[in-house]
Formats: structure tokens, C-alpha cells, sequence
């Protein structure tokens, strides 16, 4: 159609007579609109991550511990190269609740303790493909380094922490020679590098559930650990949950009796243990669901005060090393130890390489000298590989 053909209420460029754009041209400008607004709402976001996790990663408390290259010495090679390994401690320090939370708990402040009672190393490969919590019951009995003899896994950071105050140490500088003993006697037991250190308090668990909304979980049975129903049954104590078979979503007091609790469990502590990975596995995935983002400043409010990290370990560089990790990708994982806390320090290396895919020299001769292992037993073997097992996640049952 030629210019002289134009319906008469457009000019020769096709557009409205008067200046008013038609069809597609009346598009591209609120296009562009939207997509201006679209890119600073997306840099906003942007920036607000940025700045929530740099106020998060300057503010938290920190330790100033022995970790990664400077804690290795010539005897104690690094043996998983980029990997990396966290390691998570859990006790019950009640110094810093709040009055609101020492009522609600029914706790005081003064009658927590320095024992170490939740430990975990978290194996984390370079390429963030997926997690293994390796769990160190804290009944394991341990060689402890620097003449403290054989005693049970979650009793250095006390012996060590205890032994700084008396001598005049502040707290700051107990808690690094707690946390730093502590360090030599895992590393030592387990022959991995520790490549950064993670302590939480007894209000970790009960402040980072509240911030997420809750977690869910899912009881294979009827849940009783009150204190007077276990003295019923002979026992003393008890962490109070009392919750029916099935699913719940727990926060806060409810939370913390969850991960507290060993009356009741059929193996007690380990039991125990396994809850704990279970918890934190769905704590993940609910936060993954909701996103991060949206739960932010909760959670750096809750670990600002729960919670300390090593002074090398950077939030901003672990959070995009873990972007691409779900649930169904973290695997749960307990040293090899016997209900009366004996555990041969040998075995639980061998144990410890196998799960994070590394292997020793013994490890390769046994290999070698299996080769001729039929198809299908490979196959078995390779299902049981970390890799193969990831592929399950941690609190996809019940749990007891």
C-alpha cells in the first residue's frame, strides 16, 4: 500500500495523525516502561541481598581460632584439596537470652553449660553439589591433645575453657582456647582439616526456627519427654515435647525440645544425633522454599546472636558456593562408634574418606585386589557411594 493509500487517519509513517503512535509502536513505549522498572526493581533486590548479607557477615560474632592452612601441620595433610568443611558446634550457653525467652523456656541463665554437646562437620565439595552432615556423637570417647588424656568428644572446649578462666582469661579468650582444643582434638580424631568453625548456643535452634516460620517435621511415633512422664517410667529429666505421631511444624520452645531430646529414643544419643540432622536438612528446604531473601533479616538477627563464626569465614562466598544445594541433596552421616562410646580412631578415618570420596592408600590396595567383583556387586557397591545416596533426602521419613 502506497502512502496515497493510507487510511486517512494515519501520516505517511503510519502514525496516528495528531502524534498518537498505533499497534505495535503504542507498545514498545509502555515496553520499555515496564522493562525499566523490571531492571531497577531487580537492582534493588540486588542490592538489598548485598547489603543484608554484608551487615549480616560484618556484625555476627567471631572467634579468632585455629582453622584451615594456618591449623594444618607437616603430619596432617589437607586431604580433600577445595572442599570444604565446617564444623558445627552446638552448647548450652544461656548468657545472652533475653527476659522473654528465659520465661518462656523456663530456663535460667545461670544453669546452662560448656559442654559440646551437638558436633557436626559439614563436607561441602567446591562445586557445592551437595552436603554431607558427618555427625560426632558426643559420648565418643577421644585422645584429647596437650596431656587432658582420654575423655569423651564433648568435653575439651570445657576442659579448655574452664582451665583459660581460671588462669585470668577473659571470656572472649576462653572461648578461643575452648574452641581451638576442641579443633585439635576432631582434626586429630578424624583426620580431616577443619576449614572453618560454626558455634551456636542453646537459643540457636529456638531463634532460627522462629525466623523461618517454623519446620516442619514428621514423628514415626507419639512423642512424651515430659519431665514427670519420665519419672513415671523411672526416669529423671526430660526436654518437655510432647507431641502426637505425624506431621508438625515446629518453632521456637517446641524446636529446641525436638533437638534436645534423648528420653524416649531407642539408641538415646544417637537418636538424638539423628534428629538434629534431620531438623537442620528441613530447616533448609524451608527456607529454600520460602527463599532467602525474604527471611534475611531474620536470620541475621537470629545468628547475630546466637551464633560464631571463625574470622575467615566468609557468609557472601559460603552462600554462593551452597546457591545450588536442596534438601534432597544433603546427606546425613555418623561416624562409626559403639553405644558405650568406644570408636577406633583408624576406622573412623577410613570412614571419614570414604564419605567425603576420598580414599587412603590401605583403601586403594582393598579396592585393587576386589576388581574382580562380579557386575552386579559393583552396581550394590556404587549405590551405596555419597554421590548415589545424596540422591535421598535426610528428612524424606519419619523420623523417631
Amino acid at each position: 500500500m502506497s502512502s496515497q493509500e493510507l487510511p486517512p487517519h494515519l501520516d505517511p509513517r503510519g502514525r496516528h495523525r495528531g502524534g498518537r503512535p498505533s499497534g505495535l509502536h503504542a507498545v514498545r513505549p509502555i515496553g520499555r516502561v515496564v522493562g525499566s522498572i523490571v531492571s531497577i526493581g531487580l537492582l534493588l533486590v540486588a542490592g538489598y541481598t548485598w547489603y543484608q548479607y554484608r551487615d549480616l557477615d560484618n556484625n555476627v560474632s567471631r572467634l579468632d581460632v585455629s582453622v584451615g592452612a594456618k591449623a594444618r601441620t607437616a603430619d596432617e595433610p589437607d586431604i580433600d584439596g577445595q572442599d570444604q568443611n565446617i564444623f558445627v558446634v552446638g552448647n548450652d550457653d544461656r548468657s545472652n537470652m533475653s527476659d522473654k525467652e528465659v520465661k518462656e523456656l523456663h530456663v535460667g541463665r545461670d544453669g546452662g553449660s560448656l559442654a559440646t554437646d551437638t558436633m557436626m562437620i559439614v563436607h561441602v565439595p567446591a562445586d557445592g553439589s551437595r552436603a554431607t552432615l558427618i555427625s560426632l556423637p558426643r559420648d565418643t570417647m577421644v585422645d584429647v591433645p596437650d596431656g587432658y588424656g582420654t575423655n569423651k568428644l564433648n568435653a575439651p572446649y570445657a576442659l579448655a575453657y574452664s582451665e583459660a578462666r581460671g588462669k585470668g582469661a577473659s571470656v572472649a579468650e576462653a572461648r578461643k582456647a575452648g574452641a581451638n582444643l576442641l579443633l585439635k582434638t576432631v582434626t586429630k580424631f578424624t583426620g580431616l582439616s577443619i576449614d572453618h568453625y560454626v558455634q551456636i548456643d542453646l537459643l540457636g535452634f529456638y531463634r532460627l526456627s522462629t525466623a523461618i516460620g517454623g519446620v516442619p517435621i514428621n514423628l514415626c511415633n507419639d512423642v512424651d519427654d515430659r519431665h514427670k512422664t519420665n519419672v513415671a517410667r523411672g526416669e529423671d529429666g526430660g526436654s518437655g515435647l510432647h507431641l502426637s505421631k505425624g506431621k508438625h511444624v515446629i518453632e521456637g520452645k517446641t524446636a529446641l525440645e525436638f533437638v534436645r531430646q534423648r528420653h524416649g529414643l531407642p539408641r538415646g544419643d544417637f537418636d538424638r544425633v539423628k534428629r538434629q540432622q534431620y531438623f537442620l536438612t528441613s530447616a533448609f528446604r524451608q527456607v529454600a522454599s520460602v527463599g532467602i531473601l525474604f527471611k534475611l533479616r531474620q536470620i541475621g538477627d537470629a545468628l547475630k546472636r546466637s551464633v560464631y563464626f571463625d574470622n575467615d569465614l566468609d557468609l557472601l562466598d559460603l552462600a554462593r558456593q551452597l546457591e545450588n544445594l536442596t534438601a534432597n541433596n544433603i546427606v546425613g552421616k555418623t561416624i562409626p562408634v559403639a553405644d558405650d562410646g568406644t570408636a577406633s580412631p583408624k576406622k573412623v578415618k577410613r570412614f571419614v574418606a570414604k564419605v567425603i570420596g576420598k580414599t587412603d592408600e590401605s583403601s586403594k590396595k582393598s579396592a585393587s585386589s576386589t576388581t574382580s567383583r562380579s557386575t552386579s556387586s559393583t552396581a550394590s557397591s556404587a549405590s551405596k557411594s555419597p554421590s548415589a545416596s545424596s540422591s535421598t533426602a535426610i528428612d524424606s521419613k519419619c523420623i523417631n
